[in-house]
Formats: structure tokens, sequence, C-alpha cells
């Protein structure tokens, strides 16, 4: 055979020879990732309630009477506050916790406590609870919701004072810490979330879904004390009093519930 005879035959022959077909692509699915939450974001709590605030109840709360003010009046010198408590309903069982000027120059003001009710509520170790609060604007207001029994257990959800516009005080008088914690969102007149988890080991708060402090120290597994929600009145020593003329403040609070794991 010529060489141009045995190219012919070696051009057929690939030519017949079969191919091999291309394995089809299969794409690959695409698998999200898991979602993690975010460290330090606020617990969820789980099921209903254990507590869900009703202020007109006088099953659960009691007006204008707080062991924590002997005969009504301010809790010490030393806090130095214009404050006397009074049993009516105007002044806070609706939710708006109110005060006013007396002649005297003194202020009326709402308080509520599970202390001495009928329920006695107690908020215990591990509890978390979260209230949704409208801010004062009056300069003087001294707006707290706080724990209490036996002349301590105290642990501040939160304190406020316009002449600090920003700043909220979130204490642990059970084992002695605390933080300023300032933010932007916080302001006269405003709504914040708080939430409050009183552990054993840590109190840990956050402010409109923000982790604002966590206190490493905790209130103990035994820990449990009543509930106050009130309005105070500053007497200048360490924050402005009410300016002239300024006859009547008031802050809100709602949704107040607590959770038990």
């Amino acid at each position: 055979m010529s060489h141009r005879g045995s190219e012919l035959l070696e051009w057929l022959t690939q030519k017949l020879r079969p191919r091999p077909r291309p394995t089809p692509t299969v794409p690959t699915p695409t698998v999200p990732a898991p979602t993690v939450p975010t460290p330090g974001g606020p617990p969820v709590p789980s099921g209903e309630p254990c507590f869900t605030a009703d202020f007109a109840s006088p099953e659960q709360w009691v007006a204008g009477r707080s062991w924590a003010y002997p005969g009504g009046g301010p809790v010490n010198p030393g806090d130095n506050k214009l404050d006397y408590l009074v049993p009516d309903a105007d002044y806070s069982r609706s939710g708006v916790f109110r005060a006013s000027r007396r002649p005297d120059g003194k202020w009326n003001t709402g308080l509520l406590t599970t202390e001495g009710s009928a329920e006695e509520f107690t908020v215990r170790a591990g509890d978390i609870l979260e209230a949704r609060v409208l801010l004062p604007t009056e300069m003087g207001a001294w707006p707290a919701i706080w724990t209490w029994r036996d002349g301590r257990n105290e642990i501040d959800v939160f304190e406020y004072h316009p002449d600090n516009p920003n700043l909220l005080e979130l204490s642990n008088h059970v084992n002695g810490s605390g933080s300023y914690y300032t933010d932007a969102s916080i302001r006269p007149g405003a709504w914040l979330d708080l939430k409050v988890e009183f552990g054993a080991r840590s109190v840990v708060w956050w402010v409109n879904g923000v982790r604002a402090f966590a206190d490493t120290k905790g209130v103990g597994r035994d820990w449990h004390a009543y509930l106050i929600v009130n309005l105070s009145v500053c007497a200048g020593r360490y924050h402005p009093a009410p300016e002239r003329g300024v006859t009547a403040m008031s802050y809100e609070v709602e949704a107040l519930r607590v959770h038990r794991p």
C-alpha cells in the first residue's frame, strides 16, 4: 500500500470510530448556611409569661405604699427626693405614673408594688423581665422599675434623669455593680424596650434589643424580690429639681411581663 493509501485508510478508521458521549453536567444544589444567633443577643423567652402586669388589678399591685418608703415619704434623706406616695388610682393604675406639685413644694407621686398584694408575686433568679417605657421630659423626673425585699435585694431595671438625656442607670445593689449606659435612642419623650435577665451569676440588661451591660456578679441562686414601678422627683442635690412653673410630670409603662425558664 502506498503512503497516500495508508493515510486514507487511517483517516477512514478515525472517522468511523465511535466517539464517547460527554457526561451531562448536573448543577450542585446550593445549601444555605445555618443561621447562627448573634452572640449577646437578647434571650428569647419560651412559653407563656408567668406574670403579666395588670396595673389596675388590686390582686397584683398595691398602690401608694411600700416598705421602701417608710411612712410614705422619701426613701431616706440621702436620696434627696421630694416625693410622697399617694394611693390615688390616677397616679399609677392606668400604667401612666404621675407626680404633681403640692402647695408645700413637695410632690405627690405614684408607686405600685407587688409587695403586700394578694398574689405577692416575686421575681426569682433566672427570670427574664421585659417592659416598654415612655421616658418623661420634665427636669427633676426620676422614673424607675426596680426590685425590693426586706430592705435590700434591689436590682434597678432602669433609672432615668432628663438632665442626662441619653443615659440610663442600670444597677445591681445585691452584689455591687452597675453601668451608665448611653445611646442616642435614649432621650426625653422616647419609647424604650427594656429586658433584664436576673441571672444567678450575671444580671444582663438589653435596651432596644442591644446588649447594654452584663455585670458578671449576678443575684445568687436563692434570690427573689418584689417588683416596684414608680415615679420619684429629685430635690436638687444630685439632679436638678423641677423648674418653677412645672406642676406635673409623668412617664408610662406598658407590656411589663416576666418569663420563667
